[in-house]
């Protein structure tokens, strides 16, 4: 099996971004993420951490708007706006899932189109579900597109199994496979005969949340299996697919960590460059 990496795609996208960056940098526009985030999950903080190194490895920048994890829907709200409402923030990313206490669907309402550099709005999830090229698409699901791509793996006519049906990673993925003319089955937990499904694939792509739940029963050989699950168990990073018994029945595969997670922050970056161009 050879092992597919991020670290190569995120070298590859870091040449173009720099080119983009010295074209806006001309202009006297310095593409800002503003990060809103509530509390002090670790998650959240390891997540955060990776995109200030992302972002200042191409002279682009990070904003923290730190909120505490108490804090009212109408503070939260009035820094969601304020950082709508300036002109050198060219997105906005909104650390979810929010505390319980808070809308998360009102607070989401309040960013606009083109500084919703996440796909949290109705307009970029209808424009990713019509893959029209408007807007912005989610970057997971973008991040999957742009290591195949890196890769020269050509899904034209190929048997794809999204195993995974959330609006943040399964469904959009599906529309973007679709788009380049894969011949996608959607699968999620409840799936009758899930094994069977995913043994008929060309190329699987486990996005379901569930820690190794792709196992030696759904692989066959000479698959593709790209895994986008982050769970930790027993302190430990793994995915949705089993690795090892990838090793023995796949072509090529992805790790975790190591593997997608790493290109995700790159769409992100690649998302707010194309809307500082916007300005």
């Amino acid at each position: 099996m050879e092992e597919w990496r991020g670290m190569p795609v995120v070298q590859a996208l870091a040449e173009d971004f720099r080119t983009r960056m010295e074209t806006l940098n001309a202009k006297g526009i310095t593409p800002t993420l503003a990060v809103v985030r509530v509390g002090e999950r670790e998650d959240d903080l390891s997540y955060e951490r990776g995109l200030n190194k992302r972002f200042d490895s191409v002279g682009a920048r990070v904003v923290s708007k730190v909120l505490p994890a108490d804090v009212s829907q109408e503070e939260l709200e009035e820094t969601v706006r304020e950082c709508d409402a300036d002109a050198d923030i060219h997105g906005i990313l909104l650390f979810r899932p929010l505390p319980k206490h808070l809308n998360e669907k009102a607070v989401t309402k309040l960013v606009s189109p083109r500084k919703d550099v996440d796909c949290m709005t109705e307009y970029n999830i209808a424009h990713t579900f019509m893959q029209d090229k408007e807007g912005h698409e989610p970057c997971t699901p973008r991040a999957v597109m742009e290591l195949l791509k890196h890769y020269d793996y050509d899904l034209t006519g190929k048997k794809a199994v999204v195993v995974g049906r959330s609006m943040v990673v399964g469904k959009p993925l599906a529309m973007m496979l679709l788009k380049a003319n894969a011949t996608v089955t959607v699968c999620h937990t409840r799936t009758k005969d899930l094994a069977a499904v995913c043994k008929d694939a060309d190329i699987i792509c486990a996005c379901a949340g569930v820690p190794k739940m792709i196992t030696d029963e759904h692989m066959s050989e000479g698959q593709v299996i790209i895994d986008v699950g982050i769970n930790v168990v027993d302190g430990k990073l793994c995915g949705d697919v089993d690795y090892e018994a990838a090793g023995c029945h796949a072509a090529y595969a992805t790790p975790v960590p190591g593997g997608i997670g790493t290109v995700t922050t790159s769409c992100l970056l690649m998302n707010v460059i194309k809307s500082a161009e916007m300005v």
